[in-house]
């Protein structure tokens, strides 16, 4: 029985036991790790799948009623924003013109692009059966990044011809009056937009409330630069350069959308019974 036994043993050797140096930890993740990135792939599984049936990821957090809700707040932030923004817009352009500012232009074309940004958020969001459409979403984001190509080549273009030219920006009460309330005016809709657009899964939403933002920069920045120059002359260009580095801003924002959304308008073309 012994040398059975024995060759038995010979036949199936022990596996070796690895013994880890002390103040080490093991190669494997624990089982908490484990399960967190098993929830993260399924999450992520699950958000394509959505993306695959045309639908954001907002269908599955808000129920229809919650989903309206929030759509006609974003009807009116919209409408409120496009107002505001308009009013902000010819009261820039006038001090742009006046004072010969590249700041004050800047603000005032982000103004007309945020009137116009607000314009396809009323369209992306008029239908109601399609609040959760990811087709729509796209379509609009890409507009949106259209225009903002477009408006940051002709604040760019301005900028660069005023610190060309040399025009220094003059400073009054009305300059002042404007930078300040669109400074805050433009900084509360911002924050109004990201907050729906987290809710809302809404990229246009979210890129709305960025041109707003950079409004608000730029409606500061206005002030910024006037009374630099009121003090000390010879800063000068620092009007136009803050022009030129939000055109960028924009330019950058802008293609970042259009690379981001192209594809997912054609991967979502077949979805248009949303609208």
């Amino acid at each position: 029985m012994e040398p059975a036994a024995a060759g038995g043993d010979l036949a199936s050797p022990p596996h070796p036991t690895i013994v880890q140096p002390p103040g080490t930890t093991p190669p494997y993740p624990s089982r908490d790790q484990q399960d967190e990135q098993l929830r993260i792939g399924e999450s992520g599984q699950f958000s394509e799948g959505l993306e695959d049936r045309g639908l954001l990821e907002s269908s599955t957090r808000l129920k229809p009623h919650e989903a309206q809700s929030y759509r006609k707040k974003a009807l009116w932030v919209s409408w409120v924003s496009i107002v505001v923004t308009l009013a902000l817009a010819v009261a820039a352009f006038t001090v742009s013109i006046m004072r010969y500012s590249a700041s004050s232009f800047g603000f005032a074309f982000d103004a007309i692009l945020d009137v116009l940004s607000s314009v396809i958020v009323l369209w992306r969001y008029n239908n109601a059966a399609a609040v959760h459409s990811a087709h729509r979403e796209y379509i609009a984001c890409v507009i949106l990044g259209v225009i903002f190509l477009l408006s940051a080549v002709c604040i760019v273009v301005k900028a660069i011809h005023d610190l060309t030219m040399k025009l220094l920006p003059e400073v009054d009460d009305f300059l002042f009056s404007v930078s300040i309330l669109s400074g805050i005016l433009c900084s509360i809709l911002a924050v109004i937009k990201f907050m729906l657009g987290k809710v809302l899964t809404s990229r246009a939403l979210v890129t709305d409330g960025f041109n707003s933002l950079v409004g608000g920069v730029m409606g500061f920045s206005i002030l910024l630069s006037a009374e630099v120059f009121k003090h000390n002359a010879s800063v000068w260009y620092l009007d136009g350069s803050i022009g030129i580095l939000m055109g960028l801003t924009i330019l950058a924002y802008g293609v970042k959308l259009l690379i981001d959304m192209v594809p997912r308008v054609r991967q979502t073309r077949h979805y248009e019974m949303f609208e």
